[in-house]
């Protein structure tokens, strides 16, 4: 993939959008995800499964919009993700990568949480955040790759590095992440986030050229 300084800066927003919506529910986040003109405007990439997944996300705030407001939307997707990234007792769709490298995993820290403790610290990058999160969370390991992405637009950074740690990590598990979501909410909002985000991490480390005209 040879991007332009641009469209690393676009990925490099947009994953961080992506890591920040996953770290934290909607009420202690932005909230452009109700209102279907963030939606319209979000990129595609001139990318088939792009554009796809951020129909799905549209169709969800146009659809959710029509019956509810803005406030009861928010809480309504806080409760959603409380559910599936938080619990009680447990998360019902683990967004740590431990929980798919192996079966029956029951803890939280594990190889792939020394794996990206490492990585953040080469990057001279800290973890902060309120939930104490492992390093492995999905939302981290969507940015600290906006922050590659970031780099990557004034030159510091290899394409090829960015691939390798996307394929490595954030990709080699969201699918099976959006699979558990699946299972417990069909028509959530956290579903589309997480199919974005999939087919997002899949154009960055193979670069398919499903490009479509827009």
């Amino acid at each position: 993939m040879n991007y332009n300084s641009q469209t690393w800066t676009e990925l490099s927003q947009t994953f961080a959008f992506l890591g920040n919506s996953l770290l934290a529910p909607m009420s202690q986040t932005e909230r452009h995800g109700v209102d279907p003109s963030f939606w319209r405007e979000f990129p595609n990439f001139k990318n088939k499964a792009v554009a796809t997944a951020i129909s799905h996300c549209l169709a969800y705030a146009e659809n959710k919009r029509a019956i509810m407001n803005e406030d009861d939307l928010v809480r309504e997707i806080s409760v959603e993700y409380t559910h599936l990234f938080v619990g009680p007792p447990h998360p019902s769709a683990a967004p740590w990568e431990t929980f798919y490298r192996g079966e029956s995993v029951s803890i939280g820290f594990g190889e792939a949480t020394f794996e990206m403790q490492r990585l953040l610290r080469e990057a001279g990058l800290q973890i902060s955040n309120d939930n104490n999160q492992y390093a492995d969370h999905i939302g981290i390991e969507l940015l600290y790759l906006a922050t590659l992405c970031e780099r990557a637009s004034h030159g510091e950074q290899s394409s090829t590095d960015i691939a390798t740690f996307t394929s490595e990590h954030p990709l080699s598990w969201i699918g099976a992440l959006e699979q558990c979501i699946y299972d417990e909410c069909t028509d959530g909002y956290y579903q589309g986030v997480v199919k974005l985000a999939g087919a997002l991490l899949s154009m960055v480390a193979h670069d398919p050229r499903e490009h479509i005209d827009k």
